[in-house]
């Protein structure tokens, strides 16, 4: 095969490639904010549905499934009848199951929505990273990774500020129904501003869409199901450990088979013979597993323990997300000169430096300007990993590939969100079992959002709240050591030899 063209000569448009983006970063915000918006509200919809602990996570946990299984195959849908349809498809999908979400009434009703918000977010998501891709030059797509990290940084840590003043002001529905008019805006923007770019013919590895699902469903179930069934029996001859060993045998054999199918794969396992397309996806892991686990724990200790509001306690986090903002554009202009191992290590550095510092002083009587601290200090953690790691992991990418790649990098982002909902969830299920004994997983004792837990529960909910922060604390540090592994990447925008033979129609 052929070494496919530079960037420059394929799909650059002949106008600036700058509005698109800004085009799709609406919507692309939105999708990511909702990653987070529903950590604040959970103890709201948890009393208002009249639900248990166990089952108002999966509010939270079905988003991040129906959001990360079907990456891979629509990262090639974008590949295939071009970024703008599929992002478009995506968009109107997410504001209507927004819609939905917003009117049900039932715990039951909300979880199979969030279940078609993630499918259409899992739509939209590859093509903002695949328009970069195949639009920018690769020597100057820092500063465009730049605007993409820093609004998946900046949405994901306003996920719980927003939540909380919308949950304040007019009730946890409005955390979703506010979608509506913003998904609106969003259409139009994209349906102007977005160009048409050349497909590629792909085909379908829809054996490999099953293995996935499958084994995905069954890990990320068993872990956070885990604690509720006491990790034993579920029924019949179905257990705890039989499903992750289901679910770990089954992704054994979805590797294997796209290492041997003979067509497209969904995950072209070549892209990973690039180094630092291997370890930015590695690095991604640990920043989303590491967010995403951290905000359920933090947001209880708010409210249950420092009797905080939503709003409240979702302020907490402005320093975090204005340190974001404030930062990632300077960041933007040291991705295309700067060492990503120099870059990242400093992101994940002040990150896990920050969350051990808050497993510290989460306490009772901790004051308040403590905690400010640690948020902005792991604000500026995440300014350093969004825009670097993205734009790391692309640079090389052929322009055939370019959703590929997009999806995969997707993929195991939020795989990793995934699985850091579930891990979370049993680590806080079990840190109140240890230190609760009379917890029940009900949530009927934390009497959450409404006035602080009496002290001699505070105490050790706090100190559970904590010890389950070690967790993101944890990946943090293993991102470290990723960071440390970076090579200094190529400027020329191209990979060595093509990851998929396809051709152009």
């Amino acid at each position: 095969m052929t070494q496919p063209p530079a960037p420059e000569a394929v799909d650059a448009p002949a106008t600036s490639p700058w509005p698109a983006l800004w085009a799709v970063v609406i919507g692309f915000f939105m999708i990511l904010l909702d990653n987070t918006i529903v950590s604040v509200a959970t103890p709201a919809i948890l009393q208002d549905l009249d639900t248990t602990f166990s089952a108002v996570i999966w509010v939270t946990s079905a988003y991040l499934l129906a959001y990360a299984v079907p990456l891979l195959v629509t990262g090639r849908l974008g590949d295939r009848y071009g970024p703008r349809r599929v992002y478009l498809a995506g968009l109107t999908l997410f504001t209507l199951a927004s819609l939905w979400c917003g009117l049900t009434s039932s715990i039951e009703g909300l979880i199979v929505a969030r279940v078609f918000q993630g499918f259409g977010a899992s739509m939209m998501t590859p093509q903002t990273m695949a328009l970069i891709t195949r639009t920018f030059p690769a020597a100057k797509r820092g500063a465009a990774m730049a605007l993409w990290g820093a609004t998946a940084g900046v949405a994901t840590l306003l996920g719980p500020i927003v939540g909380g003043v919308l949950t304040d002001l007019a009730g946890w529905e409005w955390i979703f129904i506010v979608n509506v008019p913003i998904g609106v805006i969003g259409f139009v923007a994209a349906w102007i501003l977005v160009p048409e770019l050349p497909t590629h013919t792909h085909s379908f590895d829809w054996f490999g869409v099953a293995l996935s699902a499958v084994g995905m469903f069954c890990i990320v179930f068993a872990i956070q199901e885990g604690s509720t069934y006491d990790w034993g029996t579920i029924t019949g001859i179905v257990s705890v450990p039989l499903l992750i060993v289901v679910g770990l045998v089954t992704m054994a054999v979805f590797f294997w088979w796209q290492s041997r199918i003979r067509t497209e794969p969904l995950v072209p396992l070549r892209l990973f013979r690039d180094r630092n397309f291997s370890l930015a996806s590695l690095g991604i892991v640990a920043v989303s597993f590491a967010i995403t686990s951290m905000a359920l724990p933090f947001m209880f200790y708010a409210q249950a323990v420092r009797g905080d509001s939503p709003t409240e306690a979702g302020l907490l986090l402005v320093p975090m997300a204005l340190m974001t903002a404030v930062l990632a554009p300077y960041v933007g202009r040291l991705v295309d000169r700067a060492h990503p191992r120099a870059i990242t290590s400093v992101g994940f550095g002040a990150s896990a430096v920050a969350v051990f510092w808050l497993t510290r002083i989460m306490e009772p009587a901790t004051p308040t300007w403590q905690i400010l601290l640690a948020m902005a200090l792991f604000g500026v953690g995440s300014a350093f990993l969004w825009a670097p790691l993205a734009a790391t992991a692309t640079r090389n990418l052929p322009m055939d590939s370019a959703g590929a790649g997009a999806g995969v990098y997707n993929t195991v982002r939020q795989t990793a969100a995934v699985l850091g909902a579930a891990a979370i969830a049993a680590a806080i299920e079990s840190r109140l079992a240890a230190n609760l004994p009379g917890f029940d997983g009900s949530g009927r004792e934390m009497e959450l959002g409404v006035d602080a837990l009496p002290a001699d529960l505070a105490a050790p909910f706090a100190a559970s709240m904590s010890q389950s922060l070690l967790l993101p604390a944890l990946a943090l540090a293993l991102g470290l050591l990723v960071a440390v592994s970076f090579a200094r990447p190529s400027h020329e925008g191209r990979a060595p030899r093509p990851v998929i033979g396809t051709r152009s129609t």
